[in-house]
Formats: structure tokens, C-alpha cells, sequence
């Protein structure tokens, strides 16, 4: 039968991709606008958990795969014509572990903690005035990573040299720009950043995913077949609640395995594409509106005891396209262009 060799063939493309799929996420920034925190002005350059590089890769300048890293490419400070007539103080860039949040900022006499050197502080010599307050990390040598540029008179941009940062430690990892200058007034930041883990670009925590989804397309496939063979062997026998369970398998499996290479092509080149969450999200939850109502017709016994709806037809439909609308736009909010690895809901 046809219907047999679409799914075989279905089958097998899944089985290759799970098998020859090739192993960072880009952050862009877009004229980012540095926003006040504090005593301190900061844009959120991305949160991600990355997994250490693989041991025994060869030393090298140029990344490769295996390597975990954090790299940046035309990181480009911007201000505008009439602020330019100053140099500035430094606006840093500083990668940190979570676990080493606590040695950034402080406070001279334990009063409000404060992210950027205070002239008090100054005074005490913990710090520079002006820069980022941080301690060296006790559990990860050499970190947390900090760098930074300055704008000379009449400078309009300030560019930090490319740079990657290698990952040796295992965890959850962020990147803030951060300036401590009052007079550096609607800063903008532009340019990317590349967080990589040693199998791809999927943050630490999305990374699990891929597999899930790939192993649940198979599954969805193998339920498929048997679903898809009984139901043509009994097909005179089929009552029109079966059609609706067989609509439910068919867009399980469209959503797992859109689900997968969404989360395939986002490992493969860093960036979320667009087209493929979209659909994957909407299959979803047509899945999802179509399943409640199945279960609420049931409930009010079509299919067991009573052959329609009746007058409530209307009613169901309108209940079901409410789910549907109000879950489509939570989903596409939540995963449209997601690539932070933020804690909740990736």
C-alpha cells in the first residue's frame, strides 16, 4: 500500500538524520540599548549552560569540534554625534559562571551592593574607579573573563578585538556589557556572539531535546503503523471517533519530527529557524485543542451513548478555537527565536 511506503520511507529519514546529523547558539545584537541597573549601565549579552570541551582535542587557535567556547565577532560600541565630544571610561565586557555570581560587586561597608567601583571602595584599593567590581573565582581559575574598550575624543564607535573564550568547566554561563560612565548617554551595542557546546551550538539545557524528539518521532511512527494497519483492515468498522484519534497520531508525529529538526538545524548553525518552530508549535497545538476535545466529546457521550452533539456542536467548536488561539500565541512567545538558556522554559 501506499500509505505503508510513505511511512517506511518517513521511518527511514528519520533514522538517517538521527544518525548523520552533525554536531552555538548566536546572540545577536541589533542596537542593543545599555539600560540602568544600579549604579551601573548593562545590556544582557545571553545565558547558556555549556558542557566542557572534550578532552584530548588538539591545541589550536581555530575551534573545533569538540571544543566548547564563547566567541565574540564585531562587538561594536556606538554613541551618537553629540555625546562624542568626551573620552570615556571603560565599557566591559564579563562572562562569569553562576557559581561565581557572588564575586562580582560589592559594597565598602555592607551597605547596598553596588556592580561598579564606588570612590570609597577605590580608596580601600579593592578596585579600580569606574570598572566592574569582581574577585578572581576560587573554583575556576582564571575567571570570571573581563575586557573592554574606552571611546577617545570624538570617537563615535569602540570596537572589541575578536576573542573566543575556551569552556573548561561544566555549567551555566553569562555574559553582560556593562559601562559605570553617566556620560555615555544612549550607548548602543551591535554585533554577535557564538556559544558552543562540544556536540553543536544547542544550549546545555535544550541539548537533551533533540534526541527526545528524535526518539519520540520514531516512536509516533511505529504507533503509526500499527494504528494505520488496523485501521485499514477494519476500515468498514470505523466510527467517526477514530478518525479524530487518527487525526490526533498524525499530528503527533508531524510535531515530534518538527520539533526534532527545528532543534537539529538550531545545533547545526546556531541559529533558531524561524519557519520550522513556527509550524512545529502549531501542530502542536492543533494537537493539543484537538485531543481536549475529544476527550470533552466524550465526556458528553458522543460516540457512546449519543450519535451528535446536538445544538452544543457550536459550543464545542468555539471552546476548542479559544484553546487553540490562546495556546498558539503562548507557544510562539515562548519558543519563536528562543535561544537563551534562561531557568524556567527554555
Amino acid at each position: 500500500m501506499s500509505s505503508f511506503e510513505s511511512i517506511t520511507a518517513l521511518l527511514l529519514c528519520l533514522v538517517c538524520a538521527l544518525l548523520l546529523s552533525s554536531e552555538a547558539s548566536v546572540h545577536e545584537y541589533a542596537g542593543e540599548r545599555f539600560v540602568s541597573k544600579g549604579n551601573a549601565f548593562v545590556v544582557h549579552g545571553g545565558s547558556e549552560g555549556i558542557y566542557s570541551s572534550l578532552p584530548n582535542q588538539n591545541e589550536s587557535s581555530i575551534p573545533a569540534n569538540g571544543d566548547a567556547y564563547i566567541r565574540f565577532e564585531k562587538i561594536t560600541f556606538r554613541r551618537p554625534k553629540e555625546f562624542s565630544n568626551f573620552s570615556s571610561g571603560l565599557v566591559q565586557a564579563i562572562v562569569f559562571e553562576v557559581d561565581d555570581r557572588e564575586t562580582i560587586g560589592g559594597s565598602a561597608y555592607g551597605g547596598q551592593r553596588a556592580v561598579c567601583c564606588t570612590a570609597d571602595l577605590a580608596k580601600l584599593g579593592v578596585c579600580s574607579q569606574g570598572e566592574i567590581i569582581h574577585r578572581p573565582s576560587t573554583q575556576n581559575p582564571g575567571w570570571p573573563q573581563v575586557f573592554g574598550v574606552s571611546f577617545n575624543v570624538d570617537d563615535l564607535t569602540s570596537t572589541l578585538q575578536p576573542r573566543s573564550i575556551s569552556v573548561k568547566k561544566t555549567g551555566m554561563y553569562n555574559l553582560y556589557f556593562i559601562h559605570c560612565d553617566p556620560n555615555l548617554k544612549e550607548l548602543v551595542v551591535e554585533g554577535k556572539s557564538i556559544w558552543k557546546n562540544p556536540t553543536g551550538y544547542l544550549p546545555g539545557r535544550m541539548a537533551p531535546l533533540m534526541n527526545f524528539y528524535g526518539f519520540m518521532s520514531l516512536a509516533f511512527v511505529i504507533l503509526g503503523v500499527f494504528w494505520f494497519s488496523q485501521y485499514a483492515r477494519f476500515w468498514k468498522e470505523v466510527i467517526p471517533l477514530q478518525n479524530c484519534v487518527t487525526l490526533v497520531i498524525t499530528l503527533g508525529m508531524l510535531e515530534m519530527a518538527l520539533w526534532y529538526f527545528d532543534y537539529a538545524e538550531f545545533n547545526e548553525t546556531g541559529v533558531r529557524p524561524t519557519g520550522t518552530t513556527v509550524w512545529a508549535v502549531t501542530f502542536g497545538t492543533v494537537k493539543r485543542a484537538v485531543s481536549r476535545l475529544i476527550i470533552l466529546m466524550v465526556s458528553m457521550g458522543y460516540g457512546v451513548v449519543r450519535p451528535t452533539l446536538g445544538g452544543l456542536t457550536s459550543k464545542v467548536i468555539m471552546l476548542g478555537a479559544t484553546f487553540f488561539l490562546a495556546s498558539e500565541v503562548l507557544e510562539l512567545v515562548e519558543n519563536v527565536g528562543a535561544i537563551s538558556d534562561f531557568f524556567g522554559k527554555s
